[in-house]
């Protein structure tokens, strides 16, 4: 069967879509009396979910909300440090490593750098590959993390669930920011964000953001650097139709550090000794890391009537990644590593495109709200690896200078993938019901060719994913409910043979319970949920290939709250407990506990605002992490030590002493400097945490 495209698909929605347009009436209608009936209550909403504008608390699924001023209270600098405190996902997976986002969701790590979305479109990363993107949280304005399989909306996605970006965008109302860092390890950054319109209509309206910043690592001499900007431009072209266009251009001259060191010597002694958290086991010469992200694109929104509205969203990318490191691989003795050099040289292109028509009506006494899509995805990267050995190392008196001992020829492929996705949903709400059902047929080719010896190897794939939730909403805000998830993923790895893996699939069945008071903000949620993935690919830190694990099962329990207990006080807590088994290896490990992964994982902050007296201005806040019970290795042999990492903030609006607009705030990230170690993805490559980091900001806003 030929691969629809996507144009003449979302011809096809639209013309069907008009056929709705007579029930515009009635569902306008039903819509003002339903806004009528919510202006007493601040609705937070959970769009990411259902791509459409849901209330958090009628979403039949787990949904966890950050919004800007949260990360930014807390300092963080990526998008995974600002998930710190999410129940359900886990951040420390790579400890100190700030190169990539990792996001853990519910235990599955397949796709812990590749299951992020930007404003409702993938970012087109490469799973297996260097090419994995990220946004600077600078640059947006909330993340939702979608909690389990999330394909009946968006294809090709972990069972764990997806992390969802919402950048900044242009506002009609002007105003301004400029922000100057400093802290230790040489941090040091500055950043600018101006929004407001450019004609006295108030009809077109611009947002210019950007960022520089720059630090040390306390790994010897490995450093980062970042510089990112983001133009945008929003023109109301009538009352109905409204057109965004947008670029992100993001260079990383430094990467920052990204290695591991055997489970003796960091976890426990070897030869009686540790090695120091500090310690740099590469060589300056041969360590590099350069990532150069082009991303440009628009949306475009179009409101036939109150009832019936089309989008399409349309982003292209361009990455470039140049990758040398020297690392570290076993004890040859008491005192030496063994090391070995890898090297990458990627070339990714990318393309992403959404189209959507939304309607709501009215059959009898049901409201539905209908979303119909079809969405493509195309990405090629072009990669060239090397590998090599180098001389052994003292991890507790090493000397730097060396030479590698042999190079080995380089491996050049071409990685292609196409995916086209037809999805329709319905939300149907009757009385204090919520019904919510969805389906998608995806079609997926997928190659990974030897560009030397010309082997080829081919997926050529469909995939169905459905989803069925239903909710009952009390009036008094809380909601019980229950669900049915699937998703799949297809594998741009390939196995010892030289084959493709099949694409992995996962299903999710999930109850809990959600609760926002009426007329707050607050919010507080339970989930129970487990989850089937079968054909996950892995790979072996010895091998060069990938493996398909057979099934891996994950059970847990989630709890979140936020709540404003005062007018000064604000609290979020969470708790997730999670059991990942390798149900079927085919191997020794079989039933074993999946490593690298936290069975408990909890966290408190909480923030004081004082709002009157000599103190007003003045906030603080104080939060603390926990992870317990995670092991090393696969075949359960030794455990990580249960950690915790204790953070604090403090900030003060200088407009109380005259200064108005500026704002000043310190952050401390592992206050009590504690030196751990945060995981393991085998004996050999075990992750130290970071260590404290102490940063000031003064921020003016106009």
């Amino acid at each position: 069967m030929p691969t629809p495209r996507p144009l003449a698909l979302a011809v096809s929605l639209v013309a069907a879509g008009t056929a709705l347009v007579a029930h515009a009436e009635q569902a306008e209608q039903a819509e003002q009396a339903e806004q009528a009936e919510q202006l007493s209550t601040l609705t937070v909403t959970a769009q990411a979910a259902t791509k459409t504008e849901t209330p958090f608390n009628e979403t039949p699924q787990s949904v966890s909300i950050v919004e800007n001023e949260q990360w930014e209270a807390r300092g963080a600098a990526t998008v995974q440090r600002a998930a710190d405190y999410t129940p359900g996902v886990y951040t420390n997976q790579v400890g100190a490593s700030n190169r990539y986002d990792y996001l853990v969701l519910r235990g599955f790590t397949d796709g812990s750098v590749s299951n992020t979305f930007l404003d409702g479109l993938k970012v087109m990363s490469d799973g297996g590959s260097f090419s994995s993107l990220v946004i600077d949280p600078y640059f947006l304005e909330r993340i939702e993390v979608v909690k389990g399989p999330a394909s009946v909306l968006y294809g090709r996605a972990s069972p764990g669930g997806l992390v969802a970006q919402t950048s900044k965008r242009p506002e009609f109302e002007r105003s301004g920011e400029l922000r100057l860092g400093a802290g230790n390890n040489a941090q040091r950054s500055a950043a600018f964000d101006l929004t407001g319109p450019l004609d006295d209509e108030r009809r077109v309206a611009f947002r210019l953001t950007g960022l520089a910043r720059a630090a040390d690592t306390q790994f010897g001499p490995v450093e980062e650097e970042r510089y990112a900007f983001a133009p945008q431009l929003t023109w109301d072209v009538t009352d109905a139709t409204s057109l965004t266009l947008h670029a992100y251009l993001h260079k990383d001259p430094e990467g920052g550090y990204h290695a591991g060191l055997p489970f003796e010597g960091t976890v426990v002694d070897h030869a009686g000794r540790r090695v120091s958290n500090t310690f740099f086991e590469g060589e300056d010469d041969f360590d590099k890391f350069e990532r150069e992200q082009r991303m440009v694109g628009y949306e475009l929104e179009h409101r036939f009537n109150d009832a019936l509205t089309g989008r399409q969203k349309l982003r292209y990318t361009e990455s470039d990644v140049e990758l040398e490191q020297v690392y570290a691989w076993g004890w040859a003795n008491d005192t030496e590593l063994n090391r070995y050099f890898s090297s990458g040289d990627e070339s990714l292109e990318a393309l992403a495109v959404d189209n959507q028509l939304e309607a709501r009506l009215a059959t009898g006494t049901v409201d539905h709200t209908l979303l119909a899509g079809v969405d493509y995805q195309q990405r090629d990267n072009d990669v060239v690896w090397g590998s090599g050995a180098f001389p052994t190392i003292d991890a507790f008196d090493p000397e730097y200078g060396a030479e590698p001992t042999a190079m080995f020829p380089d491996i050049r492929r071409k990685r292609e993938l196409e995916q086209t996705g037809v999805y329709l949903q319905d939300q149907l709400a009757q009385g204090n019901w919520r019904l919510n059902l969805g389906g998608r047929h995806d079609w997926v080719d997928v190659s990974n060719s030897d560009r030397d010896s010309g082997a080829e190897s081919e997926l050529d794939d469909t995939q169905f994913s459905g989803r069925a939730g239903v909710l009952y909403l009390f009036d008094n805000g809380l909601a019980p409910y229950a669900s049915y998830t699937t998703s799949f993923s297809p594998n741009s790895a390939i196995d010892e043979n030289g084959d493709l893996i099949e694409p992995s699939q996962g299903e999710q069945v999930e109850a809990g319970l959600k609760f926002q008071p009426t007329g707050t903000q607050d919010r507080y949620s339970l989930a129970l949920f487990h989850i089937t993935q079968e054909n996950l690919a892995t790979k072996r830190a010895s091998e060069t290939f990938f493996r398909a694990t057979g099934e891996i099962e994950s059970r847990g329990v989630e709890l979140e709250a936020h709540t404003q207990l005062t007018d000064n006080l604000r609290l979020q807590a969470g708790y997730s407990y999670t059991d990942v088994t390798l149900e079927k290896t085919g191997d020794a490990n079989e039933g074993n506990t999946d490593n690298w992964v936290p069975r408990h994982q909890a966290s408190l902050w909480g923030q004081y605002a004082v709002q009157q007296g000599g103190l007003a201005g003045l906030d603080a806040g104080l939060g603390v992490r926990y992870y317990a019970d995670i092991y090393a290795d696969e075949a359960n042999t030794e455990k990580v030590p249960d950690y915790y990492v204790v953070d604090a903030t403090l900030g003060y609006d200088l407009a109380e002493v005259g200064l108005e607009g500026v704002s000043t705030r310190l952050n401390v990230t592992n206050l009590l400097d504690e030196d751990y170690v945060s995981g393991c993805s085998s004996i050999n490559f075990c992750y130290f945490g970071a260590e404290r980091s102490v940063k000031a900001t003064v921020s003016y806003n106009f």
